[in-house]
């Protein structure tokens, strides 16, 4: 189970205050697929920090009695000055995975060749899309963090990722945080919206969607 209870994120700025999230409460079962839809700046990617640990609340809580990722497809964390197989080596060692063991396949899915013993400064920002979405598969999580959808490399490279993803670990609990209503319909099973900061849970998918167009219209 991950839960959030009454979290709220606030960021000192030069203007005063700024509050991007305000009493959240959110429950995610193991297995589960949640859908958070909220336009651009809403706070979708400051939620899926707090869920992740990268970042704590300012007041509240969250529980994780499940593992959880780093949002998939996110390279901020690798140190530029390694290549990319040091990259994976170091994440690896860091969740107690054989690296050696694992390099075939970020090898094959990443389609990153000879640029993997290259440095991770090298690297377009859709190449290190595409060799964190790699590494993030050779950890087995309990819990995915999707932030927006998976739109890495071309067409053929984005249908493997979501065989991956969606096929392979379908048993896996999924936070889903999009603006695309199409694609939190298909992957997940219920929905909440993210609005002005706040958070409002709905017991049906269509009501959510609903509520997502009035609030954008």
């Amino acid at each position: 189970m991950i839960r959030l209870e009454h979290v709220t994120k606030h960021y000192n700025t030069r203007s005063g205050r700024k509050v991007v999230l305000e009493d959240i409460n959110l429950d995610v079962a193991p297995g589960e697929r949640v859908g958070i839809l909220g336009r651009n700046g809403a706070g979708k990617s400051t939620l899926i920090r707090l869920i992740s640990g990268a970042e704590q609340p300012t007041r509240g809580v969250v529980t994780r009695n499940m593992s959880v990722s780093w949002p998939l497809a996110f390279g901020g964390a690798f140190q530029n000055t390694l290549t990319g197989l040091d990259n994976l080596r170091f994440i690896c060692r860091i969740y107690n995975v054989n690296p050696e063991s694992r390099i075939p396949f970020v090898k094959e899915f990443s389609e990153l060749g000879a640029y993997l013993r290259e440095p991770v400064r090298a690297y377009s920002s859709g190449m290190r899309a595409r060799l964190a979405f790699a590494i993030s598969m050779v950890v087995e999580f309990d819990c995915f963090l999707i932030d927006e959808i998976i739109a890495v490399g071309d067409a053929r490279f984005h249908a493997k990722c979501s065989v991956e993803l969606f096929e392979k670990r379908a048993n896996r609990a999924m936070i889903i945080v999009s603006h695309d209503f199409h694609y939190i319909r298909a992957h997940c099973h219920r929905t909440a919206v993210l609005d002005k900061g706040r958070l409002f849970t709905f017991s049906d998918m269509e009501e959510a969607f609903d509520f997502y167009h009035r609030q954008n219209a």
